[in-house]
């Protein structure tokens, strides 16, 4: 929760007394402790100096008094109150009040012996490898004549120091939490008394937004407060004036909306519906309080819709679609706009219902184009057949046979497409009734293996079935999506060479159980893996066999009749994937 003005004001004030006694306690403290410090190397060294005096004499022979030095350190210790320590050019310590000389470590590598065996007197603040306390070190050379024949070096414990440093401290501290009182204190009971009209034009506002008519009524003071309350009186009355507009111009947007034929979805940017009005909730079969604030998916339930969303929104365009809906089997132009001035963010979406006119194009195309080109195979063989048989080949009994079951062949394959025909017409109708139960994936993928297994051992292939059992169940026909399985084994037996494998096998989605059969097989290419599902499409007529290609296109429009989806991903010369997805 963000804090109020009153308690803003009372935070700075508070804020800044605190970094400023802060920046004292730590301009003190430092000075403090320099002075003190400055104060005890001074007093050090004079005492250091006295002590280098006296034990110099203890030097004058070759090899020093070591019963005197240590005698002579031990005074200086007691009566000081210091660590005393006598050094020997080469760094060894033959004296040292506070531990075991003989134990000692070689001291020539301390900065304040280096200084001192070099004739100038240094100091040096460090904890002690012996007793384990932070020391300031002061050491001075030992001299006869001009020669330095040793170091005297005295420390002493900065206890005292740190003692002094924590008094001052608690100080300062005790002061900043007093003077913070007193500050959140004294501004919060100023910043009330400035802040109270303020809190009065809060509530006005509050009442305004729940829609209640509100009189306003300055106060007449004549300070900026008093501004503020003039200017929000008649910002009051601008208001007022411009809301009775919008309610007008917001009667007549809805009217239109209420009574377009096309339908209108207005999706912000992160996909959830903001408006939607009658026609596209008739276009997709939805009430408008089940879509304001879902996600597209959701409301449309139809991947191409979605796909033209998120592909207006990455291009930062208009873009537009052909899309078909299922089971309703709607032919729908969609557009997709960004609103970028207008709403930026949002994306407008208008779908034109062209159901009847792409549904005489579909007639007219299929039964010009499609068909056509498919009996015209058969017909011309069958025409080459009677035409042989016509002109003699009826007087050779044998040949006269084999040209009967080749025209058998040709009219089992007319009949074999006219079926296929007459099955799609009816799907795409719907008037193919799908019997839906819950039913695990593996028991509606094992009849469709099993019965395609032969087949595919005859071809010299390998078929595989791999499915967990603890998938959730799919409401499915079993026989509608044997059916679909059928057609994918058998197109994936069809272009795999001999040797080949093709696995059949289920796995789970974010909503869906999706269904894979992959194989080794000769491929798609690019340009053809699009079309694949469209009627009478072959991807490769010269090795397509005697099929009517219409396998594909039932097995997709009966995967959308169980609201699902079914795509492919294929290599050249490598294999091909089918996947299709059915709902949990």
């Amino acid at each position: 929760m963000r804090l109020s003005l009153r308690w803003r004001v009372a935070a700075g004030y508070t804020i800044l007394l605190v970094l400023t006694l802060a920046g004292l306690a730590w301009f003190l403290s430092n000075f403090i402790y320099q002075n003190n410090l400055n104060a005890i190397r001074t007093q050090l060294f004079s005492k250091a100096r006295l002590f280098s005096n006296q034990a110099e004499p203890y030097f004058q022979n070759k090899s020093p008094d070591n019963a005197g030095l240590n005698q002579l350190a031990v005074d200086f210790a007691t009566q000081l109150n210091v660590r005393a320590t006598l050094i020997l050019p080469d760094g060894t310590v033959i004296v040292d009040t506070a531990a075991d000389p003989t134990q000692m470590e070689n001291h020539l590598n301390r900065p304040e012996v280096q200084q001192a065996l070099k004739g100038q007197e240094d100091s040096e603040i460090r904890p002690s490898n012996t007793i384990k306390v932070q020391l300031l070190y002061a050491a001075v050379p030992i001299r006869i004549d001009t020669q330095v024949i040793g170091v005297a070096r005295l420390a002493e414990s900065l206890d005292q120091i740190d003692a002094s440093i924590a008094i001052v401290r608690r100080t300062i501290l005790v002061a900043a939490v007093v003077a913070a009182i007193l500050a959140i204190f004294l501004s919060a009971l100023l910043t009330s008394f400035t802040t109270r009209p303020l809190r009065q034009l809060k509530e006005t506002v509050l009442q305004m937004g729940e829609g209640q008519n509100i009189d306003f009524n300055p106060s007449g003071r004549r300070d900026e407060i008093g501004q503020l309350e003039l200017a929000f009186n008649h910002l009051t009355i601008q208001l007022n004036t411009q809301i009775e507009e919008l309610e007008i111009e917001q009667g007549k947007l809805s009217s239109v909306l209420a009574n377009m034929t096309d339908g209108i979805l207005i999706v912000d940017e992160k996909g959830v519906v903001q408006l939607i009005n009658p026609a596209a909730e008739r276009m997709f079969n939805i009430a408008a309080s089940n879509t304001l604030g879902h996600s597209l998916i959701e409301v449309v339930r139809n991947h191409q819709v979605v796909d033209l969303f998120n592909k207006s929104q990455i291009a930062g365009d208009q873009l537009s679609a052909m899309l078909d809906t299922s089971p309703e089997r709607l032919f729908i132009q969609g557009i997709a706009t960004p609103l970028h001035q207008a709403v930026s963010g949002n994306t407008l979406l208008v779908f034109q219902d062209l159901t009847r006119l792409r549904r005489l194009e579909m007639v007219r195309r299929d039964f010009v184009s499609n068909v056509s080109h498919e009996l015209r195979t058969p017909l011309a063989s069958l025409k080459a057949l009677v035409d042989t048989l016509a002109e003699g080949a009826l007087e050779d009994p044998p040949a006269a046979r084999r040209f009967l079951l080749r025209m058998e062949n040709e009219i089992d394959n007319l009949t074999q497409m006219v079926q296929e025909l007459l099955e799609l017409s009816r799907i795409e109708s719907g008037k193919v009734p799908l019997e839906r139960r819950a039913i695990i994936p593996v028991e509606l993928l094992t009849p469709a293996v099993e019965r395609m297994q032969v087949q595919a051992e005859r071809a010299g292939l390998k078929l595989r079935l791999t499915c967990p059992t603890d998938l959730p169940p799919v409401s499915a026909d079993p026989k509608r999506m044997e059916q679909v399985l059928v057609n994918l084994l058998h197109n994936a037996i069809k272009f795999t060479p001999p040797g080949g494998e093709i696995d059949v096998s289920a796995s789970r989605g974010s909503n869906s159980v999706v269904f894979i059969i992959h194989d080794t097989g000769v491929g798609i290419a690019p340009d053809a893996l699009p079309r694949i599902f469209e009627r009478f499409y072959k991807a490769d007529r010269a090795r397509s066999g005697g099929g009517t290609g219409l396998g594909l296109s039932i097995a997709r429009h009966l995967v959308e009749a169980h609201g699902g989806k079914i795509w492919a991903e294929s290599i050249v010369s490598q294999g091909s994937t089918f996947y299709f997805s059915l709902p949990i």
